[in-house]
């Protein structure tokens, strides 16, 4: 299994937890795709990319999470797809 660092947490909105990319990573071909499962440093599943948006050249991405992930808690911590 690859994981690979999408970013990190920066607030929550209409449910959604909003991840601002890393910097690391401005290649357009490295961006995550909607649907890509992320989760969290301890390896457990977060939620899912609903959405990528924002500026050419440091977006941000939506993140649906899944029952029971406490989105307060996930605001400032960094998120890795799988």
């Amino acid at each position: 299994m690859t994981v690979r660092r999408v970013g990190e947490v920066v607030r929550t909105a209409q449910r959604l937890a909003v991840v601002r990319l890393a910097a690391e990573s401005p290649d357009r071909a490295e961006l995550p795709s909607v649907g890509t499962r992320v989760i969290d440093e301890s390896l457990s599943e977060v939620g899912e990319i609903v959405h990528v948006f924002g500026p050419v050249d440091r977006p941000y991405v939506a993140v649906s999470p899944d029952d029971g992930v406490s989105l307060p808690q996930l605001v400032g911590q960094p998120l890795y797809a799988r």
